[in-house]
């Protein structure tokens, strides 16, 4: 892509894989940093966190369990909004970013799952119930494994975005019923503490740690997310550059 085909905004430029992967060698380091920071951080505090009166020190799992499964609805809806851009807008970067963002999902949801599988084995004594955010959870992290495996089974790239954008596109169907579950159903996992409209129902001291750990992985996966789209796009121009010399010996 030429310059003269990219908008003159900012933004616009970074449409340009060129011009991502020289802003990405940029960020990458201060955004690791940062998250390293306000990750040490956030551990401390949720260290020094006082226990809760019925589950004791179990509690302070939460501090990296709710980041965990935050983020894994996070990444799922910035993939769908990237199934919107190559779909709808045909922006070059989107498939990069959805294909990048779906092993780091995968993980975020993955790790959601374990730790609350900790936390809930003291509190309910079990490590495993079927109810609604469960297995709305562990569906995502299915969809997570099939978006995958569905970018790796088809080789015809183009193919493969719309595929993938499609499916990414029915799959988020699951992000409202994973927020809402606690809602709409009875289940053993506790409703929702921090984003109501009422105010949050978790004490200061608790729910200030928390917010510093959820901001740590967020720049943390962002970190990730930024670093992979540009090992993707460093993947393609490989691939593409095979299969011209490959060409070229074909007609040779």
């Amino acid at each position: 892509m030429s310059d003269t085909t990219i908008g003159t905004g900012r933004w616009s430029d970074l449409a340009n894989p060129t011009r991502f992967m020289a802003l990405a060698d940029r960020l990458v380091p201060w955004l690791g940093g940062l998250s390293a920071v306000i990750l040490a951080v956030g551990l401390w505090a949720s260290f020094n966190a006082p226990a809760d009166y019925q589950q004791g020190l179990t509690v302070r799992i939460m501090y990296i369990h709710v980041p965990f499964a935050w983020l894994a609805m996070l990444c799922y809806t910035l993939m769908a909004a990237s199934a919107l851009g190559t779909l709808v807008w045909r922006h070059p970067l989107a498939d990069v970013a959805l294909k990048s963002a779906a092993p780091i999902g995968a993980a975020f949801t993955f790790l959601a799952l374990v730790t609350g599988s900790i936390w809930g084995k003291p509190m309910w004594g079990t490590w495993w119930v079927w109810d609604a955010r469960l297995t709305s959870v562990f569906v995502l992290f299915l969809m997570y494994l099939g978006l995958i495996a569905l970018t790796r089974a088809l080789g015809d790239p183009q193919k493969s975005a719309r595929a993938t954008a499609v499916l990414t596109l029915v799959g988020f169907i699951n992000i409202p019923i994973i927020k809402f579950s606690v809602d709409w159903w009875n289940t053993l996992h506790q409703g929702e503490s921090v984003f109501r409209l009422d105010g949050p129902t978790i004490a200061p001291s608790m729910l200030w740690p928390l917010m510093v750990m959820a901001v740590g992985f967020t720049f943390l996966f962002f970190t990730l997310h930024m670093a992979a789209m540009r090992t993707e796009i460093l993947k393609r121009r490989v691939v593409t550059m095979r299969r011209l010399a490959a060409r070229s010996a074909d007609r040779a």
